[in-house]
Order: C-alpha cells, then sequence, then structure tokens
C-alpha cells in the first residue's frame, strides 16, 4: 500500500498538457474543481468524467498510475458510500432487515459522491504528474504575486510547498526501507484486525520522524551554505510566459464550467 502513494510523483514527458504553463495548469485544476462540485445529475458527471479521460489521454500519463493513486484511498470511498447510503432520507429500496435504511435517494448521493472523489484525486493527481516541483512553485509564486502587496511571504510559503511535494516520495521510500527491515526482524504489518495493524505501524514513527527531521536539518544547513535568504533579489533561469495554447485552454476550461452549469440545471 505505501509503494501505491504516488502523490509528489512527476512523470517527464512532451505532452501538450507537460507543454501548459503551470499557472495555466494550476488555474485549470481549479476551474475543474469548481466545475466538479457544480456537477448535479447524471449527465453533468458524465460530461465531467469524458473531460477528464480527455486530459488524461493528452498528458499520454498511464491510467494505472492514476489508479495506483486511488487505492490508498479506497478505505475512505466505501466509508463515505456506506455513510451516504444508510444515512441519507428518502424511499427505502425494500422493505427487509438492513436494506430497509438504504434509500434511492442514498444510492444515488453515495454514486455521486464516490465519482465525485476520484475524479477530484485523478485531476490533481495530473497536476503533479505532468508539473514539475520547482514549475509549480514557480507558477504558484507568481499567481499569488498581489498578495505581496499586504506582506503574505509568498516565496517562502511556495517553497515550503515545493519542499513538501519533493520530500513526498522521499519519505514513502524511506517508510518502505523501515518496514522491509522491521519484517526482517519478525514484524507483522499484514495480519489482524484493522485496530492491530494501525498499532503494529506505531513502532515505524519514531525512526520515521528522526529519519525526516534528519533530512529537513541538511536541507536547512545545505541552503544556508549556498547563502539562501528568501525571495528577496532572486532571479529565474527560466521565465514563465503564457502563450496562445495557454489561453486556449483557460478558455475551454470557462466552457467546460459553463456546461456543467447548465447540465446540472436542466440535466437528469
Amino acid at each position: 500500500m505505501i509503494k501505491d502513494i504516488t502523490l509528489g510523483q512527476f512523470f517527464p514527458g512532451n505532452s501538450i498538457v507537460h507543454r501548459l504553463d503551470p499557472r495555466t495548469k494550476i488555474l485549470l485544476t481549479i476551474l475543474y474543481i469548481v466545475a466538479l462540485f457544480c456537477a448535479k445529475n447524471y449527465v453533468s458527471y458524465a460530461f465531467m468524467l469524458l473531460v477528464l479521460i480527455t486530459c488524461v489521454r493528452l498528458s499520454t500519463i498511464r491510467v494505472k498510475s492514476l489508479v495506483r493513486g486511488i487505492k490508498p484511498l479506497i478505505i475512505i470511498i466505501v466509508f463515505t458510500a456506506i455513510l451516504n447510503m444508510f444515512f441519507t432520507k428518502g424511499t427505502p429500496v425494500a422493505d427487509v432487515w438492513l436494506i430497509r435504511r438504504i434509500t434511492w435517494e442514498g444510492l444515488r448521493t453515495a454514486l455521486f459522491m464516490v465519482l465525485r472523489i476520484m475524479m477530484l484525486v485523478s485531476g490533481t493527481f495530473l497536476l503533479t504528474y505532468t508539473t514539475s516541483p520547482m514549475a509549480l512553485t514557480d507558477g504558484l509564486e507568481q499567481l499569488l504575486n498581489p498578495l505581496k502587496k499586504i506582506r503574505v511571504p509568498v516565496h517562502e510559503l511556495a517553497m515550503m510547498m515545493s519542499i513538501a511535494l519533493r520530500f513526498i516520495p522521499t519519505l514513502i521510500e524511506e517508510t518502505d526501507k523501515i518496514m522491509s527491515a522491521q519484517k526482517a526482524r519478525g514484524a507483522d504489518f499484514e495480519t489482524g484486525n484493522i485496530l492491530q495493524r494501525a498499532k503494529a505501524m506505531i513502532p515505524l514513527l519514531v525512526p520515521l520522524f528522526i529519519s525526516a527531521f534528519r533530512r529537513a536539518d541538511e536541507l536547512a544547513t545545505a541552503m544556508e551554505s549556498r547563502c539562501y535568504h528568501g525571495g528577496e533579489g532572486r532571479t529565474r533561469l527560466k521565465q514563465l510566459h503564457l502563450v496562445r495554447r495557454d489561453y486556449m485552454a483557460l478558455l475551454l476550461g470557462l466552457l467546460v464550467i459553463a456546461c456543467v452549469i447548465l447540465l446540472a440545471r436542466f440535466g437528469v
């Protein structure tokens, strides 16, 4: 399960999605999330699923990678679906034991919630899969530049986000190594109920935290030795420029939101 976590990974490529400006991709992701929450019926959700499939095909990212990113969330998805099925008021599916607690409205809501979570995760993962952490940081910093007028530390916030994304795969790899070492010493992480498995994971926390703090201290020392003093006076090797394809992509994003709103209002 640890190896299935793909958050923060970047898959280099030369697709049209990879070539988009990082600011464009961030804004498109926000528009996608807004459109997803505007979807209210089968037609609008089907349209959003079509949009996601199109984006995945254009990005040349393998579907297997997106599925791996969703797998760690299966428990949350199933739990959300069960809550919606049993606790949404409406017409019962059948008058039989626990099934009478399940309503048709609950089934519909559960289906929409599962689709929403899966598409939300896939869409946001698509952003990190096609954008390097450095480009993502530069794009986010440029988008938040107006906040500097009210003394918001934009550069520092963007840098922290970049470092966090950069070290997620590293910490996952470190966790896997610690688990393998403890399994070799007789630790069992795969048998027992949920509570027993959670309790078995506790011995992982101490060495993992020690490793994380050590890496943070080494990174801080390296940044200080290179005279890093924040964003003041810094220049960039690669300057960001919006081109025609970026404007076209943003226009398509706005059209998607407009279509979803219309489909949610007049669809079924």
